[in-house]
């Protein structure tokens, strides 16, 4: 007979070091808003959808919105029950096993990084057009992206009240630079009627409509990852059973609504032909903004993304860092990665998350390398999606994990939403993975084209073979 879910309190009994609360609900739900963030989720893709799709896009943004919101349920059911730093990586191990969670921990590591390097590439770019530097070059872009990265470390190694002003900071840039302009650009620059929304699938670089929305899913995922960032740092927050449930749930939400509404503005409020022809830039959205606003507004529309993006990238650091320290402590990791500062901060993970980050950035010294860890940070989080609502999926359905024990009480509901949530992971995982010719530079090497599949395959094929020689060694021994 399978053993009924242990509490949170159980969890971590053999745990000896552990991080103490310093978040409420709302430093929760800050952190988890900018993890996912509009400015970094819309306008690092709304480029590359266009000259995929040549619009239309917009139904594909709605409906990846909405299954995201069952996945994020999901995780918000688990987190109710087991707030532990770690969050998904726990539940696997605590769902189905040490080995589960062996494949979880790498999976989750790897994506969470290669989102950490993508972020920092492109806020890097954001940074070297404030500082009025041309930075086109690629080596001029890693170097942006080192000193973003740096600053990212040294708000995570200061005071958590620091920390906190940052990212408090990052919303209010979110609410002016994203939501603000989006209200306005509808209310007074809209040229079109809604039809627009729905026009042009097909009429990029697809090959046709159904490649181009299957093509606009794909590349929709990336603006709604980063609400599970709430869940990993549950050990940090106060009554986490009550308040990280809340968090990962309304951060999506609002953050899914403004990117919604900001994609509607932008593309009612401009005519087709100049997003397509701004689309190809490495900032598409600026010359767009001063075109309606005036030269004026360059400088600051630059400052307030700019400091969305920090606190975007400073937050991600947090997030990756919690799953780092979890794996160590739980002996998966090296123990050094598990010691905390006096101020409770787990030092030693964060550097060692920064580090790998860093390592990343040398796919920046080529351009189209890029896409690579763009994919793969993608790619890699629906992977992790797909595998924590399987396993809770599983559990639910063996009696490994009794939902009822946890503060969010679903009902008959949780297993439909836990259902239709994995299958939207996995088909959505597929779906980022598929090999897309058209999305790609034409003189690009195959090897990008498999960038996902090839890179997840290769990090479960050396953690199988690391478990298999590690049971090996332990069974001689």
């Amino acid at each position: 007979m399978f053993k009924t879910s242990k509490s949170a309190k159980e969890l971590t009994k053999p745990v000896t070091h552990t991080m103490r609360p310093s978040m409420n609900i709302w430093n929760s739900f800050t952190l988890g808003f900018a993890v996912v963030s509009p400015i970094v989720g819309l306008y690092a893709i709304i480029g590359v959808q266009t000259t995929v799709t040549g619009g239309g896009w917009f139904a594909a943004l709605v409906i990846c919105l909405l299954m995201q919101l069952l996945v994020a349920t999901v995780y918000a059911e688990l987190s109710s029950q087991f707030p532990i730093a770690g969050g998904a990586y726990k539940w696997a191990r605590q769902l189905y096993g040490i080995t589960a969670g062996h494949y979880a921990g790498v999976i989750y590591v790897s994506s969470t990084i290669a989102m950490l390097t993508t972020t920092a590439y492109a806020g890097g770019i954001w940074f070297a057009g404030f500082f009025g530097s041309e930075g086109e070059s690629g080596s001029e872009k890693v170097l942006w992206a080192i000193i973003f990265l740096a600053l990212c470390t040294l708000l995570n190694l200061v005071h958590v009240n620091i920390f906190k002003l940052v990212i408090k900071l990052g919303v209010y840039a979110e609410v002016v630079g994203s939501l603000g302009i989006a209200i306005l650009l509808f209310l007074f620059f809209r040229q079109h009627s809604f039809v627009e929304l729905f026009q042009h699938l097909g009429t990029g670089t697809a090959p046709s409509s159904i490649a181009a929305f299957l093509a606009a899913l794909a590349i929709a995922g990336w603006a709604f990852i980063g609400f599970d960032a709430c869940s990993t740092t549950a050990e940090e927050t106060h009554q986490p059973e009550h308040a990280v449930p809340r968090a990962i749930f309304f951060s999506l939400c609002t953050v899914g609504t403004v990117v919604i509404f900001n994609s509607a503005s932008l593309v009612l409020a401009f005519d087709h032909d100049v997003l397509t022809h701004s689309s190809v830039t490495a900032d598409p959205i600026t010359p767009l903004i001063a075109s309606h606003f005036g030269a004026w507004i360059e400088k600051p529309f630059l400052a307030i993304v700019m400091i969305a993006f920090l606190a975007c990238g400073a937050s991600v650091v947090k997030y990756t860092s919690r799953i780092v320290f979890s794996m160590a402590r739980e002996g998966n990791l090296p123990g050094i990665l598990n010691r905390v500062t006096p101020a409770s901060t787990p030092r030693n993970a964060i550097l060692f998350t920064v580090l790998l980050a860093s390592c990343g950035l040398i796919f920046g010294l080529n351009d189209d390398a890029v896409a690579t860890i763009i994919a793969f940070g993608t790619g890699g989080l629906y992977a992790m999606f797909a595998f924590t609502t399987g396993v809770a999926l599983f559990a639910r359905l063996t009696g490994r994990w009794n939902p009822d024990l946890g503060q969010l009480k679903l009902g008959k509901w949780g297993l439909v939403i836990n259902s239709l949530a994995f299958a939207w992971a996995l088909f959505e995982l597929i779906n980022i993975a598929w090999p897309r010719p058209y999305a790609i530079a034409a003189d690009a090497p195959w090897w990008q084209l498999w960038a996902t599949p090839l890179v997840l395959g290769s990090i479960l094929s050396v953690t199988t073979i690391y478990l298999f020689f590690g049971k090996l060694l332990r069974s001689r021994s």
